[in-house]
């Protein structure tokens, strides 16, 4: 028989790994976001000394991203300037890098101040040395195959957003090189891991996400986090449950599609064809992109979108770990004790009670 608080010792090291290298990538982001660059304003047509071009109406107009005429297959490279590149890079290294920055460090500061206050949320009624399976062995590897591929896309796309700015400087810019170039390659290709994640995972539990009567009482009762006497009946999936894997799914497609978008360039207009869809219910954005254009916006978006599923899945993580006692044997072993599951998702033991006979085993 295997007993509870043996199925219980073991995210501790998990934890602590994940929380070292988040504080990590958090920490360059806080010192990097201090010498962002600046925009550029040496390409201001304004710069320009007198009895330069930069005064004419020709280089007004280049600065305005005329087309021009060339005789090599790449029409794009008749724009001598691409103005909006400016607005791309000060929005970058301005609101971005230090607006994700803050979201990071918010969601930390929230769980710390959560968990000083509240502390880990303990098996009330002990543990009772019987288990009920929770998660068979695909859906733990749809879970752990997703969550590893996107751990690493974080780390990397984070030492790409600020690592230049910490990183760079104290391990030098050979090491600093070799590692962004392996993060860059593992970016793109564990990408592909991470969208087949997504498809499996909505397949296998989109079913029992669907929103229902108990989910409205389970959020007013703050799912019984902030009592300890407090267990609101759940399924299999509680609402807080649902809402992770909702915003996962779609903020997942979501990053996938600006991702795609990034990893072939000029290959697809995401943004042109919403922003004509958007117009019309009277949006009025501007429809009529250049590839470039597109390109510069999937960028950020990509990057926004990143930053709030990372700052969702710290979220996640914290709860799976060390907030909440035997959760972590859901995903560890699968098997959970029967005395959690009739705490947190009472509804679900009775269902698998109902249908198997047995609501637990000697294991």
């Amino acid at each position: 028989m295997r007993h509870g608080r043996r199925l219980a010792a073991r995210p501790g090291a998990f934890a602590l790994a994940l929380l070292v290298m988040l504080s990590l990538a958090v920490g360059s982001g806080v010192i990097g976001a201090r010498w962002l660059d600046a925009p550029a304003l040496a390409q201001r047509a304004a710069d320009q000394p007198e009895g330069t071009p930069g005064k004419s109406d020709e280089w007004r107009q280049v600065r305005q991203g005329v087309q021009g005429n060339v005789s090599i297959p790449n029409k794009q490279a008749g724009v001598l300037i691409q103005s909006e590149g400016e607005n791309w890079r000060a929005f970058r290294n301005g609101p971005l890098s230090s607006g994700g920055v803050w979201v990071l460090l918010g969601i930390i500061a929230v769980l710390a101040l959560f968990f000083a206050v509240r502390g880990r949320i303990k098996l009330e009624s002990g543990w009772s040395g019987l288990v009920v399976e929770r998660f068979n062995s695909i859906e733990r590897l749809t879970h752990w195959m997703t969550a590893v591929s996107f751990i690493i896309l974080a780390l990397s796309g984070l030492n790409m957003l600020y690592g230049r700015y910490v990183l760079r400087p104290v391990i030098g810019a050979s090491a600093f090189s070799w590692l962004t170039g392996i993060g860059k390659l593992a970016h793109n290709y564990l990408a592909f891991a991470f969208m087949l994640g997504l498809v499996m995972m909505f397949v296998l539990w989109v079913r029992e996400n669907i929103p229902n009567r108990f989910d409205w009482q389970w959020l007013k009762r703050g799912g019984g986090f902030f009592s300890k006497h407090d267990h609101p009946p759940a399924e299999k999936f509680n609402a807080g449950q649902k809402l992770i894997f909702w915003l996962v799914i779609l903020g997942g497609l979501s990053a996938s599609l600006s991702g795609l978008a990034l990893l072939f360039p000029f290959t697809f207009t995401w943004f042109a064809h919403t922003f004509a869809f958007l117009n019309i219910f009277g949006a009025h954005l501007p429809s009529d992109l250049t590839p470039l254009q597109d390109t510069q916006l999937s960028q950020v978006w990509h990057a926004i979108v990143g930053l709030l599923l990372i700052a969702l899945i710290i979220g996640h993580i914290y709860i799976g770990t060390i907030g909440m006692e035997g959760a972590f044997d859901a995903m560890g072993t699968g098997k959970v004790d029967l005395n959690w599951a009739q705490e947190h998702h009472r509804l679900w033991v009775e269902e698998t009670r109902q249908r198997s006979g047995a609501p637990g085993s000697d294991d």
